[in-house]
């Protein structure tokens, strides 16, 4: 009797915005539901146990975000936090302008909201294009918040391809113009340093190793005025679990922690598969500033190969990635990342290492991708 082959050893290289949750955090969430699991706007001593909880995770991430404990706001998800962050900016002022910025390379949900909130108002999405790197041109963008605009969005950097966006100059600049500039961290916080730049910050912890949940850090002077329902937390209405705050805060102590190590670690594997894959894919192209860039992101497109078709045949084989954008990735529809920047949308493929990968699963990877694509293309005729 044959013996079956062994299933292949799971290795699941994208992780963008879902990481597994870390050893400390989860330990962190499962005390915390011990001692957090009340109100903490209640006056009880239960209520009061779980306030200090909660105020000890703002603080922790206050300070691994380089901000006051008051600026920070912890909301539902990474999504909510850029909507709610958007329309409440936009509306709070409202009489400065209708108009917002916006770079093409935003997430999904940033060019919702600022489609949602102009429509609203009158205004107009100004939307500033990207070089082939998907990066903006800081004189461009300042240029293009001249005039009446309620803010100005620009990503730290682009979870898809990685690519480091000139937030600090542009922010510089608009600061004089005084437009608010809102930074999406989301892709950036826990693996680089994001710096001080930026009136918004929202980051996302579930792509540091914590739970799903938005932080909103709002300099001091920025003026936000909701639009929907004042609560007793307005800008996180029926307030934030109080386990997944504290996990979110140890998360990022943790991921600061090792930062530099899974630095040199990731960003060698990547280099190790931007080379590899351009050397022995035939009709690739791997996208993204080569050096310039996030050190865990890598994406690349193989010509003749559908997105769906490649991701299902590398999951067959035991690799977990990703195609398209991240923020809609379930519709499997072209990234208008890839198409903002010009390149290659077929056959892609995106790759967000965990931050403690096993450098021989990628290298594993790397040997099996030109026969999965090779496969692919076969079975289309291609």
């Amino acid at each position: 009797m044959t013996t079956p082959p062994a299933p292949p050893v799971r290795a699941v290289l994208d992780v963008a915005g879902h990481a597994p949750l870390r050893a400390a955090a989860r330990t962190a969430f499962v005390e915390a539901l011990d001692q957090g699991w009340a109100d903490p706007r209640r006056l009880h001593a239960e209520g009061r146990r779980a306030r200090l909880l909660l105020d000890g995770a703002r603080e922790a991430l206050a300070a691994g975000l380089g901000a006051r404990t008051e600026e920070v706001d912890l909301v539902a998800s990474h999504t909510l936090a850029l909507h709610n962050a958007v329309r409440s900016v936009a509306r709070g002022r409202r009489r400065a302008g209708a108009d917002v910025v916006v770079g093409a390379v935003e997430r999904a949900a940033v060019h919702h909201a600022a489609d949602f909130v102009t429509s609203g108002a009158g205004g107009a999405v100004r939307t500033v294009d990207v070089d082939v790197h998907g990066r903006v041109d800081a004189d461009a963008f300042v240029a293009a918040a001249a005039g009446p605009v309620a803010l100005a969005a620009l990503q730290h950097a682009n979870g898809e391809v990685g690519t480091l966006q000139p937030v600090a100059a542009v922010h510089e600049r608009l600061r004089t113009a005084g437009v608010p500039l809102l930074v999406d961290v989301g892709a950036s916080a826990g693996h680089v340093p994001v710096g001080a730049a930026g009136d918004v910050l929202v980051a996302d912890a579930g792509d540091w190793g914590g739970p799903p949940l938005g932080v909103v850090v709002t300099r001091r002077g920025v003026r936000r005025s909701p639009d929907w329902p004042d609560d007793d937390d307005r800008w996180s209405p029926g307030g934030v679990v109080v386990p997944a705050a504290l996990a979110a805060a140890v998360a990022l102590q943790e991921a600061q922690a090792g930062a530099a190590a899974a630095d040199t670690h990731r960003r060698a594997l990547v280099d190790l598969v931007r080379r590899r894959v351009a050397a022995e894919v035939p009709d690739v192209q791997v996208v993204g500033d080569p050096v310039d860039r996030l050190p865990h992101v890598v994406t690349f497109s193989c010509l003749y190969v559908d997105g769906e078709a490649i991701v299902d045949r590398l999951d067959r084989a035991g690799f977990g990635v990703g195609s398209g954008s991240a923020c809609t990735s379930s519709t499997l529809e072209p990234s208008h990342v890839l198409v903002a920047m010009g390149v290659l949308t077929q056959g892609n493929v995106r790759l967000a290492l965990p931050h403690d990968v096993d450098a021989a699963a990628v290298r594993r990877f790397c040997d099996v991708l030109p026969r999965a694509v090779a496969d692919v293309r076969a079975a289309l005729g291609a």
